[in-house]
């Protein structure tokens, strides 16, 4: 599928994965509308785009928002992408040294956001596109972002495990049930990458993280990441999978 002269609409667009993707799309001829709660982040990137991008503002868990920038790319033109990037986690044990057990209303926050969310767009971004005229046997495909942690979760992981576990989860069944309606649905686990939270860490912490991945030994780049989902926007033939890009990394316990 072609993304020049296309439209995306990326979560969590206006930084780190997201922010990496709506500029790789762009790049290729497409237009993107950057969905986050940072406004402030969000309508500098799309004024540094200039047309080729707008932001809207919304919560992914939320319905009526996330509707109405869904709204606002297909005013925009086709859309044929959907690239989920917003996310959120947590460092909680299921029980406390002291014994207290996790607080479940984070839990839930978590499994909100990022799974939630996630399904949120899925389901309301499917409808949108399925309007779409086919294009070379296609409609659209969505693009969601889980985590190695949904297969190697550490200790403290267990909310955000959880949450990228079920988007892992649904990659296939979601896939074989819009495969009707020519929407692809995948997904990618990134590993550890240099996305603004781990570029707040001193140097020394940084290069430890690092060093603990196989090759190429250095933290994942967003734009690597970027490329990959647009890529995946270009091929047809990839349906239905889960994609790890993390440099041959296995999370240790902890």
């Amino acid at each position: 599928m072609k993304i020049d002269g296309s439209v995306a609409l990326v979560t969590g667009g206006a930084s780190g994965l997201g922010e990496a993707t709506v500029r790789q799309f762009v790049s290729r001829g497409g237009r993107a509308v950057i969905v986050d709660l940072n406004a402030d982040r969000g309508k500098q990137l799309a004024q540094e785009l200039g047309d080729s991008a707008v932001y809207a503002r919304a919560d992914v868990s939320n319905a009526d928002e996330v509707q109405a920038a869904l709204d606002q790319a297909t005013s925009m033109g086709t859309l044929r992408a959907a690239i989920n990037c917003a996310g959120i986690g947590f460092a909680m044990r299921t029980l406390h040294k002291d014994g207290t057990p996790h607080d479940l209303g984070i839990f839930e926050k978590v499994i909100s956001v990022n799974l939630i969310g996630t399904f949120n767009i899925l389901r309301l971004a499917a409808a949108a596109m399925a309007k779409n005229e086919s294009e070379d046997g296609e409609r659209g495909v969505v693009i969601n972002t889980a985590s190695v942690a949904a297969f190697d979760g550490q200790i403290g992981q267990v909310a955000y495990s959880a949450s990228k576990g079920g988007i892992v989860g649904l990659t296939l069944p979601a896939a074989r049930d819009l495969s009707k309606a020519q929407i692809r649905v995948m997904t990618i686990a990134p590993g550890t990458f240099d996305t603004p939270l781990l570029g707040s860490l001193p140097d020394e912490i940084r290069a430890a993280l690092a060093s603990t991945i196989p090759h190429p030994s250095r933290l994942g780049r967003p734009a690597e990441f970027g490329a990959l989902a647009c890529h995946i926007v270009e091929n047809s033939y990839l349906n239905g999978e889960v994609i790890r890009l993390d440099g041959a990394i296995r999370m240790p316990p902890r």
